[in-house]
């Protein structure tokens, strides 16, 4: 499918490059974007941008005091030890303990350059050419594009629209063949934003244990539940570490998109292979995001509890006003960061209705096709950077969109 990015005259080189990188669809984000020099604009009709989840609030003001402290520390500019510093990583175990009532020990944390690393890191330790890793639809689009990258195939997960895209454990079941390594799963949903429930994951990781394969879970977005709702609990089962992997993020949490703050979060066995990758890819998470990640998990729970709050209420006031039955666009599934909703054209794919969308009514957001196959008819819209004071205008333009 032609995407429109990148330029075609940049698809072709003479030398010879992989066809696993290939073939492998273009950033979906950058591809958008790159939409925006085609759309006419109108005065008085500013660009609405549903396209990338960052938070439009700041890092907390005493997080940031606090590095500014550290700048002329000559060990803030060194290497650390390729898995973080021992008091970053002490620091975020407690943080888990808070948050979840069990706790992996600091020595299964490596802290990472955000959740995308820790991913290639899980992957690369898991995996090899040929294996395959069972994705639910939707999929967080980063991860099959580094999976086909690493020639892993993607067996995918059915995604149903009547059950908000939850994983079903009996179909992924089915799904396991000696080939299995992995089943990859997203919670909260990036791109639906639907919290998988923790008696799923519970059967989930029994799956896994029974079939000698890992659970893989991303949690960039465990601090935006449900006020009261807990994750899960599989950090209390015994052995989790032979069977459960967590990538972890703190990006979103503390407002630190831009700092690259992510972790794996493994077993010992796993976390000393996965080393061999890190340090010859990144070498250390920079001590500077260390640093931040410490302070927030020291410091911040009551301001992060904040933002929580005022995320809900956010998808709350969405919700509320997007689903009158005049609306053209049907929401699926939602959460603090992202709306999944089916657009309103049957002949068109996601891209063209997001194309539409951006160069006809300055609408930015990620077609479905971007998190999988047999998604041409949904688009993500994501709410993490869009004020209250934003959203019924925005809503109001997606109403006012014709059909």
């Amino acid at each position: 499918m032609k995407s429109g990015f990148p330029p075609e005259q940049f698809r072709h080189v003479a030398m010879k490059i992989s066809n696993d990188i290939v073939n492998v669809q273009p950033p979906p984000i950058a591809e958008v974007k790159s939409w925006l020099s085609q759309r006419g604009v109108v005065p008085g009709r500013p660009l609405i941008d549903l396209c990338q989840a960052v938070p439009d609030y700041a890092p907390a003001s005493q997080l940031v005091a606090h590095l500014k402290t550290l700048l002329d520390l000559p060990e803030t500019a060194r290497y650390s030890p390729d898995e973080g510093l021992p008091e970053v990583r002490q620091a975020v175990s407690d943080w888990y303990q808070r948050r979840y009532g069990a706790a992996p020990a600091a020595d299964e944390i490596c802290m990472t350059i955000g959740a995308s690393q820790a991913f290639w890191l899980a992957m690369l330790t898991l995996c090899q050419a040929g294996d395959e890793v069972i994705v639910q639809l939707p999929a967080y689009f980063d991860h099959p594009m580094a999976l086909q990258a690493l020639g892993v195939r993607c067996v995918w997960a059915p995604f149903r629209e009547e059950t908000q895209g939850l994983p079903d454990v009996d179909a992924i079941a089915a799904l396991v063949t000696p080939r299995t390594r992995a089943i990859l799963l997203v919670s909260p949903s990036n791109p639906t934003g639907a919290v998988t429930p923790p008696e799923v994951l519970q059967q989930l990781f029994e799956l896994a244990r029974r079939r000698n394969i890992c659970l893989v879970l991303d949690e960039t977005y465990n601090a935006f539940l449900p006020v009261g709702q807990s994750p899960h609990a599989l950090f209390a089962e015994p052995e989790w570490q032979d069977h459960f992997i967590q990538l972890a993020s703190f990006g979103k949490t503390f407002a630190l998109t831009g700092y690259r703050a992510g972790a794996l979060v493994a077993g010992p066995a796993v976390v000393v292979q996965a080393l061999k990758v890190q340090d010859t890819m990144a070498v250390c998470q920079p001590c500077i995001t260390q640093q931040a990640v410490r302070y927030g998990c020291e410091q911040l729970d009551v301001w992060v509890a904040a933002n929580t709050q005022m995320m809900a209420e956010r998808q709350r006031l969405f919700c509320d006003l997007f689903t009158p039955e005049d609306n053209p666009f049907a929401l699926t599934a939602s959460g603090s960061f992202f709306a999944w909703v089916r657009h309103p054209w049957p002949a068109l794919s996601s891209r063209e209705a997001a194309r539409r969308l951006v160069c006809e009514h300055d609408i930015l957001c990620l077609p479905g096709a971007a998190f999988g196959p047999g998604l041409e008819s949904f688009l993500r819209l994501a709410l993490g950077n869009l004020p209250a004071a934003e959203i019924p205008a925005a809503v109001a333009a997606l109403r006012a969109v014709p059909v």
